[in-house]
């Protein structure tokens, strides 16, 4: 099994680096992508593009707001919300 993670502190601290070793002995491995590169993290994408095209001013008046656009949103990728995220990385 492979994690593919950024370069977050918390994907890095030092509870991370003891267990690793246990980890790649059961058979998962953690992978970290290249520090600065958003390009190749789907996660990134997915909001830069949430936040720029599918949440509008208005959603972002209430928390409660916000949550339900971004439920939503989040709900719909696949049916009525596409990505190519083939397309966003350089």
């Amino acid at each position: 099994t492979f994690v593919v993670l950024d370069n977050a502190s918390v994907h890095r601290n030092k509870k991370i680096k003891e267990l690793r070793p246990i980890w790649e002995q059961r058979g998962l491995f953690l992978f970290f992508l290249p520090p600065y590169s958003p390009q190749l993290n789907i996660a990134e994408i997915l909001w830069r593009i949430l936040k720029g095209k599918w949440i509008r001013p208005q959603d972002y008046i209430t928390s409660d707001m916000l949550f339900y656009t971004t439920n939503r949103a989040l709900a719909d990728i696949g049916k009525g919300l596409r990505i190519n995220f083939s397309k966003h990385v350089a």
